[in-house]
């Protein structure tokens, strides 16, 4: 059993923890989009958040803690936890106690071994654990996959990705705090999205080498990264990201024995719905053909239209895994691969060699 038993034509009640960015631009307007759900709970203790949440989705109800929320677990089917990073795994682990469902956001946890102990309760209470990794759903990520299953590239040898941002002034969030507890850094916030990228592409990683750097006055944490995954496929994996990136230098590069497909500008969806878009649109997730990316090798190359983005096939998926019990759209223990290359490239930085990660 992977949820609650509600009836087959009710919709499944969700209840949202945090209303900053995370859910207000991202989970809040996903879970409204998708058949079959209803944003029952929003937990916020700031009254201005509050407030937009009861602007942005009329009838929602408003609780000023998670406590509250655990109270009223029988009136819910699913958690999704938006949160600081830091309260990721208590909040959670809470909700598999009060018997819900739960979906967290990136990063599951700041330690492998704390997703591991979260997945192992989720699956001893019989409950649905999921994490949002929602760019797997980004247009230029379908295309990739599309072209590798395809063979266009021929054997891929290396993969290069990168997340890059010009952000020159620190926002002195938790995010840029020094507190291993919060998780901060762009190494657990963009690489938990290029590293889950890189692995759901070309399989597991054997070697971890890497480069952190804090490039702002007064930042705790790294705000320049460059990461190198070994596959045991034998692909090689470089991965960069950065908040002081003056120059967009692409977002793919993938090189193969065929061909390379090369791609600039990044998904159009964080875009529409920092916006204030909502998916529907007839147009939702289409970028324009002057960004797509090219296929091609020497002389010849080609563009090659970028498939639409589609971040609400993932409350499509949870919504079906908590109907008919198929698998999550994102396993829990892909987590926390992720983050044990994340602490391998934490070693990696430090000690300044290659790490080499166990079977």
């Amino acid at each position: 059993m992977t949820g609650r038993d509600t009836a087959a034509h009710d919709p499944l009640r969700v209840g949202l923890i945090g209303y900053g960015l995370a859910g207000s631009a991202f989970h809040a307007p996903l879970i409204a989009a998708t058949a079959g759900m209803r944003l029952a709970f929003v937990v916020t203790s700031s009254a201005d958040r509050a407030r937009q949440a009861r602007e942005e989705h009329p009838g929602v109800r408003i609780l000023a803690s998670a406590e509250e929320m655990w109270s009223r677990a029988a009136e819910l089917d699913l958690a999704v936890v938006a949160s600081p990073n830091r309260t990721h795994v208590p909040l959670a682990r809470a909700a598999l106690q009060a018997g819900l469902a739960v979906v967290v956001d990136k990063p599951l946890a700041a330690t492998s071994a704390e997703a591991r102990a979260l997945v192992d309760e989720a699956r001893s209470r019989g409950r649905l654990l999921s994490v949002f990794q929602n760019r797997r759903w980004d247009g230029d990520f379908l295309t990739l996959r599309r072209l590798l299953a395809e063979g266009a590239l021929g054997d891929v040898h290396r993969f290069e990705s990168r997340f890059e941002r010009w952000r020159p002034t620190p926002k002195q969030g938790w995010r840029e705090h020094g507190d291993p507890a919060d998780a901060g850094g762009v190494l657990y916030d963009l690489g938990s999205h290029l590293i889950d990228q890189a692995l759901v592409l070309f399989g597991p990683a054997r070697h971890v080498y890497a480069e952190l750097d804090r490039r702002r006055p007064g930042v705790e944490v790294d705000d320049d990264a460059f990461v190198d995954l070994t596959h045991a496929s034998g692909v090689r994996s470089h991965l960069w990201m950065s908040s002081v990136s003056a120059d967009d230098n692409g977002r793919f590069r993938v090189l193969g024995s065929r061909a390379a497909y090369v791609k600039h500008h990044l998904d159009v969806q964080e875009s529409i719905l920092r916006a204030g878009g909502r998916p529907g649109a007839a147009d939702w997730g289409e970028e324009p053909p002057e960004h797509w990316g090219r296929l091609g090798a020497g002389e010849q190359w080609e563009p090659v239209p970028t498939a639409r983005g589609n971040y609400p096939a993932y409350y499509a998926a949870i919504a079906a895994a908590l109907r008919a019990g198929t698998p999550p759209p994102v396993d829990p223990t892909d987590a926390i691969a992720v983050l044990k290359i994340i602490e391998a490239a934490r070693r990696s930085a430090a000690e300044r060699h290659v790490v080499t990660l166990g079977s």
